[in-house]
């Protein structure tokens, strides 16, 4: 019979996924360099320094980030900014744009959910309730979602040649891709309320039990871990 996995483990399981996205990056960096590409030399050099970025806050502030999430920031920032950007999956692929706002808006929703997870962990904010929890992940990825939006628009008004809502479809564009962000968030919301009733950890529940159990400088007055 085999062992079960050491959470360490499928640590190392994510550690070597986002290198190797780091390695596909440093290949595509040298083909640009090659073909003497310098615009996306130097757009790909941005993604590759925001894929390390997690690591680099981990040594330098002493603050532990679980792997799954550096691997989920890497991945993605590879879809964005290397494929989508550097790629032109945005121009190749009409549905690629759809596909990034929907993971916008559920990484958006975790983020919401685990702010109020952790603190509701601590005596800062203590007795949140689920559904309240679920319902704050969901108006935070859309608010956030709606900032983005109004920031493409400023953009597109005082540079209109960069039309990142594009002229034609300016206000369908916008729709899509608050609705994709609200859908994203809103599937962030309902994992929650099954965490809540079921009792059942999910990898993001169990990489922010490790986070506080890791950092309990930034968790004074943390609750009993049960």
């Amino acid at each position: 019979m085999a062992e079960p996995a050491h959470p360490d483990d499928n640590g190392q399981v994510y550690i070597r996924w986002t290198l190797a996205i780091q390695s596909v990056l440093a290949v595509g960096l040298v083909l640009f360099v090659l073909r003497r590409d310098w615009e996306n030399v130097f757009l790909t050099t941005i993604v590759i320094g925001l894929t390390m970025l997690p690591a680099f806050v981990s040594r330098r502030y002493r603050v532990y980030i679980p792997p799954e999430f550096q691997l989920i920031a890497a991945i993605f920032v590879f879809l964005s900014l290397f494929l989508g950007s550097a790629r032109d999956f945005y121009y190749r692929y009409w549905w690629w744009d759809m596909v990034l706002h929907t993971g916008s808006g559920f990484l958006l929703g975790v983020i919401g959910w685990i702010t109020l997870f952790l603190l509701n962990r601590t005596d800062r904010l203590p007795g949140i309730r689920p559904g309240f929890m679920c319902f704050f992940a969901v108006t935070f990825a859309v608010f956030l979602g709606v900032i983005w939006e109004i920031f493409e628009f400023v953009v597109d008004r005082l540079f209109p040649a960069v039309n990142m809502q594009s002229n034609e479809t300016g206000v369908v564009d916008t729709m899509h891709d608050l609705i994709v962000d609200l859908a994203g968030a809103v599937l962030v919301a309902m994992m929650g309320l099954a965490y809540a009733r079921s009792g059942r950890y999910s990898f993001v529940v169990d990489a922010v039990r490790r986070f506080t159990r890791r950092n309990p400088r930034l968790f004074r007055g943390e609750k009993p871990v049960e």
